[in-house]
């Protein structure tokens, strides 16, 4: 049982070894890696690391689902300090959240929030992992409309064609938001991870000289569209 447990901790070891080069290589080629290289920087021969990650998509899978855990586990912490009846406070602060994160951590966040790596199908497995955070939205929205504290916005309903996604998406995580909440909450979600992929690609310089202002203004706004009441 000694022996057993000393193996796992070793491959646990080696597997985060193998994991971190993988990550340096993301910040030089992106998600083009090379399990030969990764092999090489650890010293290693490129056959010995086909034990820890059977092929380049088994190793993308792993630092896939560590940047998605890692994100929602920082939006998870951020938003729970936060008393459960500030609405808008809670929004912001995951917003914030989201972007200090991707500020942090650009390379995980073009993983997993870039282009889409040619040739990779992302398992079933990064479902959960990639949902965390838009539960924790989920968890807002559902805060406040058990408090009656969203605004009544005379909102267009959403299209015909649209309400069964709304409506799947609600039962997921936010079944008492109204539909025309969830579609206004929905489309703040694209203007939030728009507006961090715009300062983390680079399209903001040269344009906008103070982003964490600018994006903090730009969610207090979209707080207003979705009907969460401001201080």
């Amino acid at each position: 049982m000694k022996a057993n447990s000393i193996r796992a901790r070793v491959r646990a070891e080696m597997t985060d070894e193998i994991k971190e080069v993988a990550r340096r290589y993301l910040a030089t080629d992106g998600a083009n890696l090379s399990l030969r290289a990764v092999a090489r920087d650890l010293g290693m021969v490129s056959s010995a690391i086909y034990r820890y990650f059977p092929s380049r998509d088994d190793l993308l899978t792993a630092l896939i689902l560590d940047a998605y855990n890692d994100l929602g586990g920082c939006a998870e912490q951020a938003v729970s300090a936060v008393p459960v009846d500030a609405h808008a406070t809670r929004w912001l602060t995951l917003a914030a959240a989201i972007r200090d994160w991707a500020v942090a951590h650009p390379h995980e966040y073009a993983l997993i929030y870039g282009s889409p790596v040619p040739g990779y199908q992302a398992p079933e497995a990064t479902v959960a992992a990639a949902t965390r955070a838009v539960a924790v939205l989920g968890q807002i929205l559902q805060a406040a409309a058990r408090d009656d504290a969203l605004e009544r916005n005379d909102d267009l309903l959403p299209p015909e064609a649209s309400v069964e996604d709304l409506d799947r998406i609600r039962a997921l995580i936010a079944p008492d938001v109204p539909r025309t909440v969830l579609a206004r909450a929905l489309s703040s979600w694209v203007a939030l991870f728009g507006q961090v992929s715009f300062e983390i690609f680079g399209q903001l310089r040269n344009a906008i000289n103070h982003p964490a202002e600018f994006f903090e203004h730009q969610m207090r706004a979209q707080a207003r569209y979705i009907g969460l009441r401001l201080a």
